[in-house]
């Protein structure tokens, strides 16, 4: 270590005064976790004394104050003339020699020993004082440039780094933030380049980013070099790891969405930094459908980041690089996540009133609404077009956008995926943002008047006209304990993470067709004859199930997925699965479904449930659920998951189809499974006896129940002024199912709608002594402080 050279082997956190936080941050990865499997690249950084004495040297620091002194940064254009002023003041400027002697000897020595030093490419990346902090991110604030190769390259791209610390991002986001520009100085990193242009890149969180939810890695990739997920303007493959599982050792992937991944960025053919040193290029076809990792590159990653999370004692937002030539995965950066962790858990829920057309979908980034003017900014020459309270419609954005960002009530961009450069940002400026739109551009009228939803799950949604909504808030405060367990109806996995952080005491419903539905979109049956289809259908599949080895794994990973995510949000609290209940008309709705199912006169009493299972045309077909299933419980070692079977008309059916869930591996008691019945027939409460000798307990279907036992169709307007859970023989027969449970000592909750929709009815089954309640996650705060007053 010298004045203005410090090697990343030489430093800490307690250096970044001296290198700036990015370099400190990397010298302590180096120091201290490289011997327990974290790989970071070797190098060095200019010090900060140097970044000072260049100033000093070339008698800018006066100048610089100066003019900044007088600059609003909120005037776009001012801001654009000082800050294109100093860095040219800056690009212009002579490095001193006794710096440029010490960055040379450094570099002698970082290619000493490699022959052919002349072929090795470094990043410079900047480092500043004020960045990677854990209450500002300063997200791609200054340059990074990649494959600089020399010496002269080098000392070109410091002083691009160098004068990257006045971008015009950089300066506004300075003054917001609230850091005088005279105390923030810059360091460069001068690294070895990762050959992530033959192999992949992407970042990671330690967390989930839109919820906060503390037990899952958050992982993107993308081929080639990072800087494309970044700058968002490719789509990345996504997958979330459980921590506990993969701490245990078991498989511990929850998911995997693949991405577009439509472009990479490689290396260019170039002779100096007025060059490109980088290139995009399109990614052929064959590559797009798969996913860029593997997932043992996929855990690897994560087991890297819970180590570097552990030794900071905060998560985490790190990037990493596949080298696709030593084949390793190497960490380039890592910083304290800025947004997630530091907002306390604030129960706040957004819900439309009622939804419009359907302009545009994407990535829901946040779970909030906005809504506003559509205004079209497709370049930064545009940027005083956008007024506060607009809707921001654009390509991507990067950086330099920041200064009009915080106006806009909504983002919406083409490209990006959910670590890209908008969602870091409309994240920490709490806005809600929809990105990776694909169109959205073509799709958004300038001038139109749109609403931006982030609050429907993964998928963000931009619908026309000033839509009504809700906004929700509970102070949950310390609830009381209630004798009666307090659950959730919980469908689309998407919604698993947030929906975890309302107080509940687990899942008392989990549905299997909203995975199926959402998430697969395609018939079981066409899946298993894949092979008999018509061309026209096998290509309309095969799309929807590319990255998978084949049209039946695809089924059972997504259900896996699905699954494992709702086990893994409620861990270690019961999430009851039940298993489909689709009726034929909702399975012929599916891709190929049409070719499979029956054209019932009342499906809803037809062909469903259990009687499904059991019959030889869908027998197969259940068989892939249970696959998913015993995947997750036995495998994944989740084994919170209970399994719940829907509409069992008969005593004959429930002893079949424990001894067909018995074949597949399921079996009651072992590894602690439960099999719950649904009570949601008048033949199970008057039977209730007889049927418990095959279940562990029931969960009361209120909906059908009632219909079944009034005569009432539930989706007849003509009789819904009749359909009422509270009337009198329907109680009568739910008291049954109660007594009869507890009489056996065995579990008895209720999962259907009405104790959500009255409160009245949620009080009557506390006062009989049921198990649980499970509610619509927006209901438990309040039907939970109710019951306490009953208690009281």
């Amino acid at each position: 270590m010298s004045e203005y050279i410090a090697w990343f082997d030489h430093l800490s956190m307690n250096d970044v005064g001296l290198v700036g936080g990015k370099n400190a941050s990397l010298g302590e990865m180096i120091n201290h976790l490289s011997q327990v499997g974290v790989n970071v690249p070797s190098g060095f950084a200019t010090t900060t004394t140097a970044y000072r004495e260049f100033l000093s040297a070339n008698g800018l620091v006066g100048r610089i104050n100066q003019i900044l002194a007088e600059l609003d940064v909120d005037n776009i254009n001012a801001l654009s003339t000082v800050g294109r002023t100093i860095r040219g003041w800056i690009l212009s400027a002579a490095i001193p020699d006794k710096i440029l002697h010490a960055i040379s000897q450094a570099y002698d020595k970082l290619v000493a020993g490699n022959h052919n030093h002349h072929d090795i490419s470094f990043a410079v990346r900047s480092s500043a004082t004020a960045e990677d902090l854990s209450d500002a991110s300063f997200a791609g604030q200054q340059e990074t440039l990649l494959n600089v190769q020399g010496l002269e390259q080098i000392f070109d791209a410091i002083k691009i780094v160098f004068a990257s610390l006045y971008n015009d991002r950089a300066i506004a986001y300075r003054v917001h933030q609230g850091f005088p520009h005279e105390k923030v100085y810059l360091s460069a990193g001068i690294q070895k380049m990762v050959r992530s242009d033959l192999g992949a890149s992407g970042v990671m969180f330690t967390l989930d980013t839109e919820s906060g939810f503390r037990e899952a890695v958050f992982i993107t990739s993308a081929y080639g070099l990072g800087e494309t997920i970044v700058q968002g303007i490719v789509n990345p493959d996504e997958f979330y790891v459980f921590k506990r599982g993969l701490a245990a050792g078991h498989p511990a992937i929850l998911s995997r969405r693949l991405g577009t991944k439509g472009i990479e960025m490689v290396y260019a053919d170039k002779k100096s930094t007025t060059d490109s040193l980088t290139l995009i290029r399109d990614v052929e076809t064959a590559r797009r459908m798969q996913f860029s990792l593997t997932d043992a590159q996929v855990e690897a990653l994560a087991r890297q980041a819970i180590i570097i999370e552990q030794h900071y004692g905060r998560p985490m937002d790190i990037e990493w690089a596949l080298d696709g030539v030593d084949g390793q995965l190497y960490i380039v950066q890592a910083r304290p996540e800025t947004v997630e962790s530091r907002n306390p858990v604030v129960l706040e829920r957004y819900k439309l009133s009622s939804k419009g057309t359907l302009l545009a979908e994407g990535r829901a980034i946040g779970q909030k609404i906005g809504q506003g003017t559509a205004r079209l900014i497709l370049n930064t020459n545009q940027m005083h077009e956008l007024e506060p309270g607009d809707v921001l419609i654009t390509d991507m954005t990067d950086p330099d956008w920041e200064p009009i960002m915080k106006r806009a009530s909504a983002i919406v961009t083409n490209r990006g995926g959910r670590t890209c450069h908008a969602a870091i940002i409309a994240r920490e400026m709490g806005i809600p943002a929809v990105v990776g739109c694909g169109n959205a551009t073509a799709l958004i009228t300038d001038g139109t008047k749109v609403t931006v939803s982030c609050a429907e799950g993964d998928t963000g949604r931009i619908y026309e006209g000033l839509l009504p909504y809700e906004h929700l808030t509970a102070n949950t405060g310390n609830l009381p304990d209630l004798p009666v367990k307090i659950m959730m109806n919980v469908g689309d996995p998407s919604h698993a993470f947030s929906i975890s952080r309302t107080p509940n005491q687990g899942v008392g419903l989990a549905r299997l067709e909203f995975i199926i539905n959402n998430r697969i979109g395609i018939h079981p049956k066409a899946l298993l004859e894949f092979n008999s289809l018509s061309s026209d259908l096998k290509n309309q599949i095969s799309r929807r199930i590319a990255g998978y080895s084949s049209p039946v794994n695809f089924y059972v990973e997504k259900l896996t997925e699905g699954i494992a995510t709702l086990a893994a949000a409620f861990y270690p609290n019961p999430v009851i699965v039940r298993t489909s209940d689709f009726k034929s008309n909702e399975y012929a709705g599916l891709i190929g479904g049409s070719r499979y199912e029956p054209n019932e006169e009342n499906p809803m009493i037809g062909f469903r449930g259990v009687s499904r299972y059991l019959d030889s045309t869908f027998r197969s077909c259940f068989e892939l659920e249970c696959r998913a299933l015993r995947k997750v419980r036995d495998d994944m070692h989740l084994t919170n998951i209970e399994i719940m079977l829907p509409f069992c008309r008969t005593l004959e059916e429930a002893e079949q189809v424990t001894a067909l869930m018995a074949s597949h591996g399921l079996i009651r008691g072992q590894n602690g499974l439960r099999l719950i019945m649904m009570c949601e027939i008048p033949s199970n409460a008057l039977l209730a006896e007889e049927f418990l000798q095959y279940f562990d307990g029931f969960s009361i279907g209120s909906n059908d129940m009632t219909q079944l036992t009034l005569g009432i169709d539930r989706d007849s307007s003509l009789v819904a002024h009749l359909f009422d859970e509270r009337n009198p023989a329907v109680k009568k027969l739910l008291k049954m199912a109660i007594d009869t449970c507890r009489k056996q000592g065995k579990y008895i909750g209720i999962c259907g709608q009405g104790p959500s929709d009255f409160p009245d009815f949620a009080i009557w089954l506390y006062q009989q002594g049921i198990s649980s309640l499970s509610l619509n996650p927006d209901s438990v705060v309040d039907t939970w402080l109710r019951l306490s007053k009953v208690e009281s």
